[in-house]
């Protein structure tokens, strides 16, 4: 099982990995949520495959924070003290034994950088550090917490991710190939590496085209929060002196943010998207809703066809497989932790009787049970819950007691993710929850941010209804979520529930980690589910989109989560446990292989990191100048593409005539769109003003002709947005 590293190279390419937060592991709290952890799995992954990667994030000397509970359900964030020393964090030193700086320009004065180093198996991770003697004291806070502070504590941040994260890799003598921005907030890189060509001779325009012919952006998330977004004037402020070195107006700089959300606002994201030709979302639904949402940088083309990819997340499965599981892939698959998995990697999956998977799935489920037990009582305790109400609260979760059925619902704690919908039908919910003869436990385990008072009243709703007589001891909330107790909960729990508003869930990866422990999934078929789900190896739930009325969508899918537990997760699992195992066994065998890193990372390989490598490779040919030759071929098709004219001569044949408004035939292609096929026009005679095209062989049906501009360095067709089309009717 060798993982091929084609089209990359190990000798020559490197990618630099930036990122705001990783989650590599539960002791260095350098993480929220979903994001930091998958980039930690990113990490893992490539050290195991031998991806030449190098990542760059930020030290958080404050953590994230350690949440607590009190007596009411109010979330309290904790400071989560990060100690370079104790976590043994390489601080970075040059060849003299002084500290290695960095300096990155803010304002009126320059910011001064250390750098950390933690090894994450065979990939350095660098951290960048500005609490130094030399900072002034506001200075040295910019990288305490993460996603702490206000608006211009975020854009520091940012600009020392995406400017630092360049210095500190030239610094280190590192030469990167590929530069891969996992979401927006590190894309000030494009700018630094801008500014470093600009500083060669090269002009702004050959320098952003080379800089994001090798540039890879990742978008994780179609809700709002996930895309900051800064006033111009802070911009100004903040970055005013240095980008008098990128050699352009500031107008243009500007505008390289710039989207519907108005004029004066930089958007990270639409900023990304115009410095990246490559980029992706991280499932095959939120490709589609990215898409939408960022097709304002090609308006002229369909959402459907532009520019985005996806690659579906995934979880790096040593780090989040059961031990029982991981020793049963050593006998079957010795080499499964560098290499994707293969369905016949997982046959002993079904050759398990039904004795020995259950013996494997109860170990998983005794220790969550015996550390929930252990995180309630103390919770209640220091709550000074009445002893018998914290022994009411913990009778479920008897390591006995193998007839409960667990449902765990643990991620973060955002309002589209619908913690409480359960909660909208309580009656309904207390009859489910309470059948003495049909035990079930409903654990809920997350943070909220300390700014998302929406998701904190979550938690307070959770817990208020945890206490009450009909809920207490059937339905739990737990403080302190992090990865070692989702590392618990996925290996323990029997039913994972996800209910997000659809199509808000880009992807999801807590899921995943369930299935690949034999959990059963129940969920909505949004992100990673609509994917991973087959019929047979957990439950899904169509989303009511024929709902405009968000009320009404939300009761109509309330209703199909509960007829789903009452029909069909409850009956199986205590009217016929063979089925259920069946249900758990196709779960692990249908989604090991789908879901797990090593796929993710061959998909990155293939379709972006490599792409990237190559695209870069070509942009520098022949000393810059196919660079500037590509300007200046695109500068002169933006100019004529408007005054491009496109006429039927005839239906059948198909033949189109196209004034070409100055350009060549040889700039653009003519073809036909329709009935699910895409075939060129061919030329059938030319001249410098017009061309005549033709479709060869019979048309298909209704459809479109158009034109579309082509040239050899073109990383995506539809890379310049721009489209002329007109309609073949039947």
């Amino acid at each position: 099982m060798t993982f091929d590293l084609a089209p990359l190279d190990a000798a020559r390419d490197l990618v630099a990995y930036l990122c705001a937060e990783f989650g590599v592991a539960e002791q260095l709290p350098l993480y929220a949520g979903g994001l930091g952890v998958l980039a930690g799995d990113h990490l893992k992954t490539a050290s195991d495959l031998g991806v030449p990667l190098v990542a760059i994030g930020l030290l958080y000397r404050d953590g994230y924070f350690r949440q607590h509970l009190d007596a009411h359900g109010q979330q309290h964030a904790d400071p989560d003290p990060l100690d370079p020393a104790a976590h043994q964090l390489e601080l970075m030193r040059n060849v003299l034994g002084a500290e290695l700086r960095i300096a990155v320009p803010l304002a009126d004065h320059v910011l001064q950088v250390r750098m950390w180093r933690a090894q994450v198996g065979r990939v350095p991770l660098f951290l960048l550090d500005t609490d130094c003697p030399e900072n002034s004291p506001e200075d040295r806070r910019i990288t305490a917490r993460l996603y702490g502070g206000n608006e211009d504590t975020r854009l520091l941040q940012e600009i020392v991710l995406g400017v630092g994260a360049v210095r500190a890799i030239r610094g280190l003598g590192l030469r990167p190939t590929v530069w891969h921005l996992n979401e927006g907030h590190a894309a000030f890189a494009g700018f630094e590496r801008i500014r470093e060509l600009v500083a060669t001779g090269m002009s702004f325009s050959s320098a952003l085209e080379m800089v994001a012919a090798s540039t890879v952006f990742t978008t994780h998330t179609p809700v709002a929060a996930g895309h900051d977004v800064f006033s111009h004037g802070a911009l100004h402020h903040w970055l005013g002196d240095y980008f008098g070195s990128l050699h352009t107006t500031g107008r243009r700089l500007l505008a390289l943010g710039t989207n519907h959300e108005g004029p004066h606002r930089f958007s990270m994201t639409t900023f990304a998207m115009r410095v990246s030709r490559f980029r992706n979302a991280v499932s095959r639904i939120h490709r589609d809703v990215a898409a939408r949402m960022e097709a304002y940088v090609w308006p002229r083309v369909p959402p459907e066809e532009n520019p985005m990819q996806h690659v579906t997340n995934a979880v790096h499965l040593p780090t989040f497989l059961a031990p029982e599981w991981s020793s049963r892939l050593d006998h079957a698959a010795p080499d499964w932790r560098t290499g994707e998995l293969a369905p016949a990697d997982l046959e002993w999956i079904a050759a398990l009787s039904d004795d020995e998977f259950r013996a494997l799935r109860g170990a998983g489920r005794q220790r969550l049970l015996a550390d929930l037990r252990q995180r309630l009582i103390a919770q209640h305790e220091r709550n000074r819950l009445p002893a018998d109400l914290i022994a009411q609260s913990i009778r479920l979760l008897e390591p006995r007691l193998d007839r409960t059925l667990i449902i765990g619902f643990a991620r973060r704690f955002a309002t589209y993710k619908r913690a409480a919908i359960l909660l909208s039908d309580p009656r309904r919910l207390a009859r489910l929850l309470g059948d003495p003869q049909r035990p079930v436990l409903l654990v809920f385990a997350g943070k909220a941010h300390p700014h998302d008072g929406g998701g904190q009243a979550l938690i307070r709703t959770l817990h208020e209804h945890s206490l009450k007589p009909e809920f207490i001891g059937r339905l739990v909330v737990v403080e302190g979520y992090d990865i070692g107790f989702a590392r618990l909960l996925v290996q323990g729990c029997d039913v994972w529930l996800n209910t997000p508003e659809y199509p808000l869930e880009a992807s999801g990866t807590s899921g995943m980690k369930a299935a690949i422990n034999g959990g059963v999934n129940l969920s909505i078929l949004d992100g990673w589910w609509a994917e991973g789900f087959d019929g047979t190896n957990g439950f899904g739930i169509a989303p009511r989109t024929d709902l405009a009325d968000g009320g009404e969508r939300y009761g109509a899918e309330a209703s199909a989560l509960f007829e789903t537990l009452e029909r069909e997760v409850l009956p199986r699992w205590f009217d016929d446990p063979p089925r259920w195992l069946a249900l758990a066994r196709a779960s692990m065998r249908t989604l090991l292989p789908q879901f797990g890193t090593a796929r993710m990372m061959g998909d990155y390989v293939r379709r972006l990191y490599g792409p990237a490598a190559r695209q870069g490779e070509r942009m520098q040919g022949r000393h810059s100048r196919a660079t500037i030759e590509f300007v200046r071929w695109k500068k002169l098709v933006h100019a004529q593409a408007p005054g491009l004219r496109l006429d039927l001569v005839s239906r059948d044949p198909l033949v189109a005539s196209v004034q070409l408004n100055g350009l060549l035939p040889k700039d653009f292609i003519v073809e036909f769109h329709g009935s699910g096929e895409t075939r060129p026009l061919e030329l059938r005679n030319s001249g410098r003003d017009s061309a005549d095209y033709v479709l060869a062989g019979p048309r298909p049906g209704p459809g479109r002709v158009r034109i579309v501009p082509v040239h050899p360095l073109l990383s995506h067709r539809f890379e310049l947005g721009i489209l002329a089309d007109a309609e073949v009717a039947a």
